[in-house]
């Protein structure tokens, strides 16, 4: 399967905004978004073009799609899915990306990044409902438990990872238990409740072209 390779805080600095790709480092002055704010390259500083409607729209889903780590054609797939729901078209893509179970490992703390989030679980350290699941694509639902793997909790990630992991940063869709590595996904997340930091209003607007 097709993945990225290249430095990822590039993409970073590619949006001119902070995507959280590389965990912890993205909190500390070392983040290249602190130092070296516009695009990489040796165009980077030059004068900015005028930015026209589609250009707004296509830096809007570049920058989605990137922090959720999902190639073009993934990402495509789930807005196609989005809007064959009910409701919002931009609001189910939220939901949907929310319910990734990569994504869900990161909102509950259990892994620094998305990217890391799915090495653990392409590795098969977590469990969904007693069950192991190495798919980071897996969409959960309400009530579904996700669990480190008993012979996994005496990892360094995971106990470093709870120790950063505060109470007032759980998101309200999710519940963890830290004494036993787990969380529960309480509920597909409504749209107000997301921290999310695009617009996906301009991602309809550009697949509607």
């Amino acid at each position: 399967m097709a993945r990225y390779t290249d430095a990822n805080c590039k993409l970073c600095r590619r949006e001119r905004t902070k995507l959280f790709l590389k965990g912890t480092k993205c909190y500390t002055d070392k983040c290249p978004i602190e130092i070296r704010n516009y695009p990489p390259g040796q165009h980077g500083l030059s004068k900015r073009p005028r930015i026209s409607d589609y250009s707004l729209q296509l830096r809007e889903k570049q920058k989605i799609r990137k922090t959720y780590g999902l190639l073009e054609k993934q990402f495509r797939n789930y807005f196609e899915l989005a809007a064959k729901k009910k409701g919002i078209t931009g609001e189910n893509l939220v939901k949907l990306l929310e319910s990734r179970f990569d994504n869900t490992l990161y909102r509950l703390g259990l892994a620094p990044s998305r990217k890391s989030a799915r090495q653990l679980i392409n590795h098969k350290h977590l469990l969904v409902n007693g069950k192991v699941v190495n798919v980071p694509s897996f969409l959960l639902k309400a009530g579904d438990v996700v669990q480190v793997r008993d012979k996994s909790k005496k990892l360094p990630v995971f106990h470093e990872a709870m120790k950063r992991m505060k109470d007032n940063m759980i998101v309200p869709w999710l519940n963890l238990d830290k004494a036993n590595m787990s969380g529960t996904f309480l509920h597909i997340p409504e749209r107000t409740e997301v921290p999310f930091i695009g617009n996906e209003q301009q991602i309809v607007e550009l697949y509607s072209k």
